[in-house]
């Protein structure tokens, strides 16, 4: 039993690896979200936190429902990158284990992770991080996690907490919805309930653009999970898995716990057992719908121009998946906005673009100054190649702003120094003009108009994805204006710009880039073998009754 006022132990760890791509740094994270002790309270508070809406919500729930005693300990967060450096991630795990153990007796733990990192060597941090948690608090007291929808759940991360809840909505707006729902379960452990579990992990390795919870298999079998939730079913968590970490934890699973105070652990493990058994075969029978369907390049920019010279037509939104910064890629290669460009498409907005030399020199430029734009002058993805064309700078911005709808609404972003730059196309009329002198507009103050017209391209200096409407908005961009928008993003766009662009309005395009969702082209070494689609005759059957239980 918990003490009057419980103490609750708060840590943080959200990587998400793709496992080809440049090695995440301590100072990656940092630069996003590094909170330790009362920094991290005092942001929890504050009016747009950076911590994860996870962990708000799993705040929310714990004020609304009694008194509580928050310990903060660390939570920080990169962006989608390769494997977190060892170093770094040993210190980072020592620290925690520090203030937890400095932390005197606690009455429960809750973590805010996402679920598929990988390091330079553990290729299992997440779980590194709850069996550390579980042995410096001993097995009486509560562990409770949240998990993105992409986590590549390994048995070891389910053996060592109580209860571990994924998102359900992809693109994923459930975040504040999920922490609610720790804190309430957190409550019940604190009031003597227990838990049991199953999983069962699936030779399946769908790719990211096949898992919206809109429509599809993956939707249908999350739809499922959640129909059946009623006593003792605690939760159902249908596992995605990221395709690209190239891990041996690798693979679609699902998790079910129930509670075992009613009905006793046997009956609720069992019942755990036979849901996760039916919704794993679920998942199985509906392999051939878990595909990727991409538009051509070609054919997106032949729409893009008929949109562009076409008044009467609705806008179109263009989707850079490969090149997604949300599951890894660099968030600057040029294949679309290079093609747009000879195309000569007006009116179109290409962003967000990582490039921090090149927004550190226009940000030394007045607005309204002629240049020669050159992209990814320091990269050397194989995918990133430079591209150099005549631009105007538009606006200037700090990067810094809080967002306003989809995942990232009411949160803290940081950008970096921004720019917006105007790219006049081929054929579109006289050189750049200067339109005005000055430096740096702040955020929300409109810039001169620039002419001529031509493609606006929105550089920014810390890698993001285009999830959110005022990364783009902050620096002039008029949403209702844009005739078509390219966002390096795979699917969490469809949260923020749906205002403009309904799906029958979106072309996710096949480039090249880290983030391919054709699989065939990935060179995997890590993950386990067969796997489906890889291994198109992979043999699977669901397992006998019992054999998923875990604990």
């Amino acid at each position: 039993m918990s003490t009057p006022v419980p103490r609750i132990a708060l840590i943080g760890f959200q990587l998400e690896t793709n496992g080809f791509a440049p090695i995440a740094t301590e100072d990656e994270f940092r630069a996003k979200v590094y909170l330790a002790g009362a920094a991290l309270t005092e942001d929890l508070g504050s009016a747009a936190p950076r911590v994860s809406a996870t962990t708000s919500g799993f705040a929310a729930a714990m004020d609304a429902t009694g008194p509580w005693q928050p310990v903060p300990i660390v939570e920080t967060a990169c962006n989608p990158s390769g494997p977190v450096d060892q170093a770094f991630f040993d210190r980072l795990l020592g620290d925690m284990r520090r203030r937890l153990d400095a932390a005197g007796p606690l009455d429960g733990v809750y973590c805010a992770l996402h679920g598929a990192a990988s390091a330079t060597a553990d290729p299992d941090p997440d779980g590194t991080i709850l069996s550390m948690v579980r042995d410096g608090v001993g097995s009486d007291v509560p562990v409770v996690g949240t998990l993105d929808l992409h986590t590549n759940l390994s048995r070891r991360m389910v053996a060592a907490a109580d209860l571990l809840i994924a998102f359900l909505t992809n693109p994923h707006v459930d975040l504040r919805e999920r922490g609610l729902e720790a804190g309430q379960a957190m409550r019940r452990l604190l009031a003597g309930d227990r838990t049991a579990k199953a999983f069962i992990k699936l030779p399946l390795l769908p790719p990211s653009v096949a898992l919206l919870t809109s429509h599809g298999a993956y939707a249908d079998v999350v739809r499922r999970g959640q129909e059946r939730l009623a006593e003792p079913i605690a939760n159902v968590s249908a596992c995605a898995n990221f395709s690209l970490a190239d891990s041996p934890k690798n693979g679609m699973a699902v998790l079910v716990t129930a509670w075992t105070r009613e009905v006793g652990p046997d009956a609720a493990a069992d019942a755990a057992d036979a849901l996760a058994r039916d919704l794993a075969g679920q998942l199985w029978r509906d392999r051939p719908r878990l595909e990727a369907r991409l538009t051509p390049l070609d054919a997106a920019t032949e729409e893009a121009v008929a949109v562009a010279r076409t008044p009467d037509l609705p806008p179109l939104l263009l989707a850079d998946v490969a090149d997604n910064p949300g599951g890894g890629g660099r968030g600057n290669t040029m294949h679309l906005l290079e093609s747009l460009y000879r195309a000569g498409v007006t009116g179109a907005v290409v962003g967000i673009v990582f490039d921090p030399d090149l927004a550190a020199e226009a940000h030394g430029l007045p607005i309204g100054t002629a240049f020669t734009a050159r992209f990814n002058r320091s990269e050397d993805s194989p995918h990133s190649a430079p591209f150099a064309a005549p631009a105007v700078v538009a606006q200037l911005s700090d990067g810094e702003i809080v967002g306003r709808r989809g995942m990232a609404a009411g949160r803290k972003l940081s950008l970096g120094p921004t720019v917006r730059l105007r790219l006049p196309v081929a054929g579109k009329g006289g050189a750049p003009s200067r339109a005005a002198a000055g430096g740096t507009v702040p955020a929300g103050i409109d810039a001169p108009a620039i002419d001529p017209p031509g493609i606006d391209v929105v550089v920014v200096s810390i890698r993001h994805q285009l999830h959110e409407p005022r990364m783009i908005e902050h620096v002039g961009v008029d949403l209702a204006a844009v005739r078509v928008l390219a966002v390096k993003s795979r699917g969490h766009f469809r949260a923020a710009f749906d205002e403009r662009f309904p799906p029958d309005r979106i072309r996710e395009v096949d480039c090249p880039g880290l983030v391919t969702p054709i699989l065939a082209r990935v060179p995997f070494r890590h993950v386990p073998r067969p796997i489906y689609p890889l291994d198109p005759d992979t043999g699977w059957s669901v397992p006998e009754p019992g054999a998923g239980r875990v604990g």
